[in-house]
């Protein structure tokens, strides 16, 4: 009988402790935080009470400043010389709280120069799906997330976030 104790007593224990472990390890998911893109590093926060996102990190070649690459495309031409890295791709994003999809903000793409309107999606794979759209047509690329930890000589370090 006390075996039979024993042993339902661990399994209750161990039961507890990997549900308690589960919903540690699986936080809340937010569009706050930092972003893999197809060409760059960018961390979304809150400002003014919307969301920015700010480049951070552009990938560019060997030997190359990524301070150089300058929003040569930009319609604003008195634009033209600022650099990439530091400017705001998004704009009028009401931010809520655990909101997994935000609408009616915009997005500039430096590529084009140009500014749009634009959607954010929060996927259930982590992922931040981010739309465009000009007129009916609309375009997306997905973002994905990351962990960025901060090293004592003032480096970053970025790997991808594991979502379970």
């Amino acid at each position: 009988m006390k075996t039979n104790l024993k042993r339902f007593s661990c399994f209750f224990v161990f039961l507890f402790l990997s549900f308690y472990l589960q919903s540690e390890n699986k936080k809340p998911m937010s569009m706050i935080g930092y972003w893999l893109t197809s060409q760059s590093i960018v961390q979304v926060k809150e400002c003014d009470q919307n969301l920015c996102a700010i480049i951070e990190v552009i990938f560019v070649d060997d030997g190359t400043a990524q301070e150089s690459i300058l929003d040569s495309n930009n319609k604003n031409k008195s634009l033209r010389q600022r650099s990439l890295v530091g400017i705001n791709l998004i704009s009028d994003f009401v931010y809520k709280e655990g909101a997994l999809k935000l609408s009616g903000g915009k997005i500039y793409d430096p590529g084009r120069g140009r500014t749009f309107k634009a959607n954010m999606h929060l996927l259930q794979n982590g992922n931040l799906k981010i739309e465009g759209c000009l007129l009916t047509m609309c375009g997306h690329e997905e973002w994905k997330p990351l962990n960025v930890m901060f090293n004592d000589d003032g480096t970053r370090t970025a790997t991808l976030k594991e979502i379970i």
